[in-house]
């Protein structure tokens, strides 16, 4: 089987954008402010697969903002375009918050030291040498990833349950498709980038044996139940 590449995708259906549309776009955007948006201030490109289906292997960019030392998000697109699809989010956190976690919370964060010191976590058009000054912080981080959109499908349309997502954590996962496709639209080489990496080191207290879904897999799955009526919630009056 083969990976897919999701940065071309079929059209979102609908009528095209509207003139009144584009100018009540461009009154908002000069009036209001995107304070959240705004805190964007890097691009992370990678790969991830299905929680329950490595066979589901997908190039995803990442668009992150720290909101302190220890704690980053970001949005998920299929594409580094002005039309790319919004498809998941991911939040990172260091190997010290991880360990504060519950033991039940564990197995749905990924380790980053793999895809990282392998060179397939990259910033694109950035300097070797700059990235790799936030990436050594970010091969010891780990990572809960959610897609909403199951791209690799070619839905044209958000379908389904949102996913688990986990990425690479060791050799022989990847397709070699996917990883040459990326190669060579980005001018990379991950031979070459992971000899540049060699020196970087994971979580100070290695990889904790329930990250990584803890080696099993891990599949959401929808479960209809008695919605609870608002006369049952407790009614606090100010």
């Amino acid at each position: 089987m083969e990976g897919k590449n999701i940065s071309t995708h079929p059209d979102v259906p609908g009528e095209p954008k509207r003139t009144g549309t584009a100018m009540v776009e461009t009154a908002t955007a000069t009036i209001q402010g995107f304070s959240p948006v705004n805190k964007i201030h890097q691009h992370l490109r990678a790969f991830h697969f299905y929680g329950h289906d490595m066979t589901r292997q997908v190039e995803v960019h990442h668009y992150c903002g720290h909101q302190n030392e220890e704690f980053r998000q970001c949005l998920i697109y299929d594409g580094p375009h002005a039309d790319a699809r919004l498809i998941g989010l991911e939040y990172i956190v260091t190997d010290n918050l991880f360990l504060t976690l519950p033991d039940a919370e564990k197995p749905l964060w990924h380790s980053h030291e793999f895809e990282v010191k392998g060179g397939f976590l990259f910033m694109p058009g950035v300097p070797g040498p700059v990235q790799r000054a936030d990436l050594e912080k970010v091969a010891k981080t780990y990572g809960k990833t959610i897609h909403f959109w199951q791209a690799d499908k070619c839905d044209s349309l958000p379908l389904g349950v949102p996913q688990v997502i986990m990425a690479l954590t060791r050799e022989g996962q990847l397709y070699e498709n996917l990883a040459h496709g990326v190669e060579k639209r980005f001018g990379v080489s991950f031979e070459k980038e992971r000899e540049n990496r060699a020196y970087m080191t994971g979580p100070a207290h290695g990889i904790h044996p329930l990250a990584n879904a803890g080696g099993k897999g891990l599949k959401t799955v929808l479960r209809e139940t008695e919605c609870k009526p608002v006369d049952a919630v407790p009614r606090v009056f100010v």
